[in-house]
């Protein structure tokens, strides 16, 4: 038996396999204290100082970062669409295999581990972290815009068309289901096993000490979370931005409040505000209680729409969604040949660039709160649980938004106008507009909120050193960061300041797949020689 204690990061990994992939590292052993923190300098100074060079350039050059940003995302898109789609692929079949594999009675954390969280504050959080505002962004805009070729139809659907919604509903289920949490899966498993089975520590270069050894705690690891820890952070600054966006829409909206640069600034200041005290609370008291919260009016807010918009329809919705997620998966998840370019391109690869972007804050994040479970229940609860609410999920808002506009109902019937504002335009259409409208601003708020906490507490642990105990003020440092990098973009550099954050989070993600596919071999190759 292998038996190593993190040193200072508060936890004890057990191992009752093979000791091959061990080491006698320590979580924080190369480490500084500077101003009451400790930290892994190489990283933290390097991600620090790039962020705001960032940040600096995009304020005095918001047009030229723009240009120079979106180019190298447009390039990396049209230029690795076969990568993406590959990687996309391997990701769900190498998590589903891993799943029936001998490897899945593996326990996290060693035989006679216990999970730290029940199953349902676990499955909130974990669907939190990884979807939150997306899924309230984007749950009617994206049917809405296939439906009326917004911006291309999947395989070249008939826009406006029986045909038209239901491969509409079929590819939004193709972006928000088994593919993105494939790829948070193999970040997230990888980072757990290694961490409470092996005990190395908990950041993304320890998922790559099968294939590196002792090279992964040099320059070769520094490069490797300085990338995560600047995806993570343009990521959440991104979404941060985008948040703000919908809630102020939403009060313009409701109340009639100015939707301008001033009342998203002023959101993210008291959503950051709100956030750092959850960070002070940490994970129990913090993101665990803020994701419960979630569930909750998530559930309110969806078990309403699908009563107001009609049982019947939404059940029908429902198994179309489905029908049409099975029938289409294949053709869309092909890459050759493909005959609907502006779609493919501009949505699907995007879609798996963004994703993969992600994938380091995410799966670290899952990894956290994941000790106890088995790798079959693991990938069991990643996998196919959250694909089963997002097809819920979008059967009753997407479906209902696609209702209205074969009805001739509403605002909608225009298409899309304002992204932001299309899950009110929906709403606008059944009963109790103005209570449910203030639950979704809510919803988006508390979603925005526990991202940037869960965010923060997994950036802290990269450039930390793997430590999940560093003091406070790291955590805090990292909060304020995120809301400052959107306020500041937002208000001095406007939408193309925002614009060239996101185009920088998702060129990420073209290095990142590569990294993604060398972690798959990795854990792999750590998972057999524990079964052995």
């Amino acid at each position: 038996m292998y038996d190593n204690t993190q040193s200072g990061s508060g936890t004890t990994a057990t191992s009752n396999g093979s000791s091959e992939y061990t080491t006698d590292y320590k979580a924080g052993q190369d480490n500084v204290q500077v101003m009451g923190m400790d930290v892994l300098n190489p990283v933290f100074g390097t991600s620090a100082f790039a962020i705001i060079a960032f940040v600096v350039l995009a304020l005095i050059f918001p047009a030229d970062a723009k240009e120079m940003l979106v180019g190298a995302r447009t390039w990396s898109i049209e230029t690795f669409d076969w990568l993406f789609m590959i990687g996309g692929n391997l990701f769900v079949l190498f998590c589903i295999a891993l799943i029936f594999l001998p490897v899945g009675k593996i326990r996290l954390g060693g035989k006679t581990a216990t999970p730290d969280f029940s199953r349902m504050s676990w499955f909130s959080m974990l669907f939190a972290a990884g979807m939150g505002i997306g899924l309230m962004f984007w749950s009617v805009a994206e049917p809405v815009a296939y439906y009326t070729d917004w911006w291309g139809t999947p395989l070249n659907a008939a826009a406006n068309t029986p045909e038209g919604a239901s491969a509409a509903m079929g590819a939004t289920m193709f972006h928000w289901g088994l593919h993105p949490w494939a790829i948070y899966g193999v970040v997230a498993l990888a980072l757990a096993f290694f961490t409470y089975n092996k005990g190395l520590p908990l950041t993304i270069r320890s998922a790559f000490y099968p294939l590196l050894g002792e090279r992964v705690w040099g320059p070769i690891g520094h490069v490797i979370d300085i990338v995560a820890v600047l995806a993570t952070i343009f990521g959440l600054a991104t979404s941060l931005g985008l948040g703000a966006s919908q809630a102020a829409a939403g009060l313009n909206f409701l109340f009639g409040v100015d939707n301008n640069i001033s009342t998203q600034v002023a959101i993210i200041i008291a959503v950051s505000a709100i956030a750092i005290l959850s960070v002070i609370r940490g994970l129990e008291g913090g993101v665990k209680v803020l994701s419960n919260i979630n569930m909750c009016i998530a559930g309110i807010l969806l078990l309403f729409v699908i009563v107001a918009g009609s049982i019947t329809a939404f059940f029908g919705n429902f198994v179309g969604t489905v029908s049409s997620y099975a029938g289409d998966i294949i053709p869309l998840s092909n890459w050759i040949g493909r005959e609907d370019e502006k779609f493919y391109t501009g949505w699907t690869v995007f879609y798996w660039a963004w994703w993969v972007s992600w994938s380091p804050f995410v799966g670290m994040f899952i990894a956290r709160i994941s000790k106890g479970r088995t790798v079959r229940e693991f990938m069991t609860a990643v996998l196919l649980i959250p694909t089963i609410v997002s097809a819920v999920w979008m059967a009753a808002f997407g479906g209902s938004a696609l209702d209205q506009i074969q009805n001739g109902i509403g605002e909608l019937t225009n298409g899309v106008g304002d992204v932001s504002l299309t899950m009110f335009h929906m709403l606008e259409n059944l009963p109790l507009t103005e209570l449910t409208s203030i639950l979704a601003i809510v919803l988006v708020l508390v979603f925005f909120i526990t991202s940037s906490d869960s965010g923060s507490l997994v950036i802290d642990s990269i450039t930390a050193g793997g430590k999940v105990d560093a003091p406070v003020p790291q955590r805090i440092f990292w909060a304020v960061l995120q809301g400052t990098i959107a306020g500041v973009l937002l208000y001095g550099g406007g939408s193309e300041a925002l614009t060239a954050l996101q185009a920088g989070a998702i060129t990420t993600g073209l290095p990142f797949t590569v990294v993604l596919i060398f972690m798959c071999l990795s854990l792999y190759k750590g998972l057999k020689s524990e079964v052995q």
